[in-house]
């Protein structure tokens, strides 16, 4: 599954712990250039979204459920943008990789317009051209938990997201 929820070091921090999640990577994925840098995907000019690829195990997690926790870890009501950091590339999206996975995803979508106020804005697309992000941004939070950003806004989105759903942690 491939998930946008904004800045990717929030999503990538709140999956990677999961059990049942094999791995959880940041991304770039539905914009019009191939193979984009970081630089160039927040330049917000190659129409990608910064998502995460996230593997996991059916037996163990299901779909449904990592969408919930997609649904917690971000603001779906947010348009291009959440908190501070504003354009496309932080656009609430998931792009399914199979049929299945788009009728589920529409069905959540459907759900969660119940629980929000505002309307949902996530979007289904297509991971067009999908590239996993530099290095240097894998395991970010877990690497610098005390960095400016991380303190101020991917650490309370983790806790938020584990605090909920506190029986999916390993």
């Amino acid at each position: 599954m491939i998930l946008g929820g904004g800045c990717f070091w929030c999503v990538e921090g709140a999956y990677k712990q999961i059990h049942g999640v094999e791995s959880a990577l940041p991304a770039y994925a539905g914009g019009h250039v191939v193979n984009p840098s970081y630089e160039l995907v927040c330049s917000g000019s190659t129409g990608h979204a910064e998502v995460v690829e996230v593997v996991f195990d059916p037996s163990v997690v299901s779909y449904e459920t990592l969408l919930e926790v997609f649904f917690t870890v971000h603001d779906p009501t947010q348009l291009n943008r959440q908190g501070n950091d504003v354009g496309t590339q932080y656009r609430s999206c998931i792009m399914p990789m199979s049929d299945d996975q788009r009728l589920v995803a529409q069905n959540t979508i459907d759900a969660m317009a119940e629980v929000y106020e505002n309307p949902i804005v996530t979007t289904l697309e297509e991971p067009l051209n999908f590239v996993i992000a530099e290095e240097k941004h894998h395991d970010y939070y877990a690497r610098n938990p005390f960095q400016g950003y991380c303190a101020a806004v991917v650490g309370p989105k983790i806790a938020k997201v584990r605090a909920k759903h506190a029986h999916l942690y390993r």
